[in-house]
This record gives structure tokens, C-alpha cells and sequence, in this order.
């Protein structure tokens, strides 16, 4: 059942909390380590979703759940060690919510249903702010503020696109499920004016979440307060899933003949971005913070470069999988 890799860490971190920590280290590794089997049998293909008419498998999203369940594994063996090394005053909360923030970014990844992956990346905002403000300082409280007045005000502007997505659907006249692959079939009917405007609030609001400049303000901050662990977390895992939605946004626009108008928004953002990273890098003096600039600057290339190319051919994926 693919939902395990949802299921699991979120049951985990439900009792994670209630364990002495040295017992609640172990059960993270070994969640850690569960999910990446359960993430490697997805990506071979012999895992099915159970809820299909919010669940799916496609290339981008298993790609994108392979890097965040290997991303996560190795990051609690180290922190394991590292919660030895450095006191934490509250390590069962850390413990309890990366386990939710593991489920979050899982179900980003499977999520086909647009409210339900909308639903996912609100949920990774929650689910990581207790994360930021773990060392409870007032620089971890202003950049934990930050980070949840910045990243809502966006998650809210991309619900709107999703709003407009669905307009145009019903503008075109199409009466289809509100999934991307559903879309896919009929994405030349829908009317393309709301598309347009959908996949704009959309850029803006999960591109916010993304680290796209100019709505990277958090990203520095929220980095640099945060443990090395969850800082690792953050930058490693979180943004690519956040990528993720900006990046079936373009897909659709792409299969509804729009892929030019949505390729050169991303190019903007993405020169942009990589603009103020180049810029703004030179001025740190810590690690951590140069690290957050470069993971902007990754965003952006990773943006500028979804514009200027297209999409692969789209095939299931029992056949177009990651692993051969």
C-alpha cells in the first residue's frame, strides 16, 4: 500500500513523544529506514495507492520522494549523534514533529488531488515550524514568525490559484476530477485566461515556499536558527517539495499548449533568484546562512532550467521508472 510511507512516519510520531529519547532516537532511524524500503518498492513499481482518486505515482514525484526518504535517513543517524553532543531542551517534540514533517513531504510527493497536495505543503509549514524555534531564543522566535507569517500569506495566494484552476474548468465546460491527471486529458478545454492567472498565484505562493526570490526573505533566517539537522531538512527536502507544486502547475499549462507563457515566468524567477544568491552570499560570515543562499540559488536554477526546457514524455510509470 503506498499511503505506508504517509501512514508510518505520521504513527510514529504520534508515540514518539510519550518514549524516553534514547528509545525515541531508534525508532526514528528505524522509521527512517523503513521508509526508504517502502519508498524504494514504490519506485519499482510494486506499490498502488489505495485512495487512487487522490494518490498517484508519477516520475516527478517518486524522484522527488526518493531524495526526501534518502535525504531523511541519513540526516537521524546524524542526529542521533548530534542530540548527544548538543542539549535540546525539548528533543521529544524534535523527535515527534520531524516524523510529521517526513509524512508531510510524503504525502506532497504522492499527492495527485490539487487541494490535497495544497493540504501536504501547509501541512510541512506546521509540521517544521516547531523545528525552527527548538533552541527557544528570540532570534529562533523572530525567524519562526517569519517563517509562518511569510510562507501562509503564500500557501493562501496559492490557494486561490487553485481556485482559478478550477474556474477555468469550469469556464471550458470540463467536468472532470480535480487531479492532475485528470486535468492532463483535457487541459487543451480549459479556459486559458484562468489558467493563466492560476498558474501565476501559484508560482507566487508555492515559490514562496520554494525560496524564489523576492519571496526568500524566511529562507536565511529559518535556516540558520534551526538545528543542523532540521536546518538539513529544510533545505534538502522541503523545497523540493515545494518545487513540486510549482512544477505540475507548469506541467498542466504545458499540456494545455500554455507551456511558453508558464516556461518564461519561471526563467524570471529563476535569474532572479540566482541574481540576489550571488549577490547576497558574499555579505555572510555564517555557514549556515551561506548555506540558505545556496539553496536559493539552487531553486533558481532549478527554475530557470524547467523553463528553458520542456517535459519528457509522458508514460506510466510502470514503465518510465527511476530504477530499472
Amino acid at each position: 500500500m503506498l499511503e505506508l510511507t504517509i501512514l508510518i512516519p505520521l504513527l510514529a510520531g504520534g508515540v514518539i513523544m510519550f518514549f524516553p529519547v534514547t528509545l525515541g532516537r531508534k525508532i526514528m532511524i528505524a522509521t527512517g529506514l523503513i521508509h526508504l524500503l517502502l519508498t524504494i518498492t514504490a519506485v519499482a513499481g510494486k506499490a498502488t495507492p489505495c485512495a487512487s482518486k487522490y494518490f498517484s505515482t508519477t516520475p516527478e514525484g517518486l524522484l522527488i520522494l526518493l531524495v526526501t526518504s534518502f535525504v531523511f535517513f541519513f540526516i537521524s543517524i546524524y542526529a542521533s549523534s548530534y542530540m548527544e553532543e548538543v542539549e535540546i531542551s525539548s528533543e521529544p517534540i524534535y523527535l515527534g514533529c520531524t516524523m510529521f514533517f517526513l509524512a508531510s513531504m510524503s504525502m506532497v510527493a504522492l499527492a495527485d488531488h490539487i487541494v490535497v497536495l495544497w493540504i501536504a505543503i501547509e501541512a510541512t509549514t506546521l509540521m517544521s515550524a516547531p523545528l525552527i524555534f527548538l533552541h527557544r531564543s528570540k532570534t529562533a522566535l523572530e525567524a519562526t514568525w517569519k517563517y509562518v507569517m511569510i510562507c501562509s500569506v503564500g500557501i493562501a495566494l496559492a490557494l486561490l490559484g487553485c481556485f482559478l484552476i478550477v474556474l477555468s474548468m469550469d469556464l471550458g465546460g470540463v467536468d472532470v476530477p480535480i487531479t492532475f491527471s485528470s486535468l492532463a486529458q483535457v487541459a487543451e478545454q480549459l479556459d486559458p485566461i484562468w489558467l493563466k492567472a492560476g498558474f501565476i498565484f501559484l508560482i507566487i505562493g508555492y515559490g514562496t515556499k520554494m525560496g524564489l526570490a523576492p519571496m526568500h526573505t524566511w529562507l536565511p533566517d529559518a535556516h540558520s536558527e534551526a538545528p543542523s539537522p532540521a536546518s538539513a531538512l529544510l533545505s534538502g527536502a522541503l523545497l523540493n517539495c515545494a518545487f513540486l507544486g510549482v512544477y505540475r502547475g507548469h506541467q498542466l499549462l504545458y499540456q494545455a499548449g500554455l507551456g511558453e507563457f508558464s516556461g518564461n515566468i519561471l526563467i524570471g524567477f529563476g535569474l532572479l533568484s540566482m541574481l540576489i544568491a550571488a549577490i547576497f552570499i558574499f555579505d555572510q560570515t555564517g555557514y549556515k546562512r551561506m548555506l540558505a543562499y545556496s539553496s536559493i540559488e539552487n531553486m533558481g536554477i532549478i527554475a530557470f532550467g524547467v523553463g528553458i526546457g520542456g517535459l519528457a514524455p509522458t508514460e506510466p510509470c510502470s514503465t518510465l521508472s527511476i530504477i530499472p
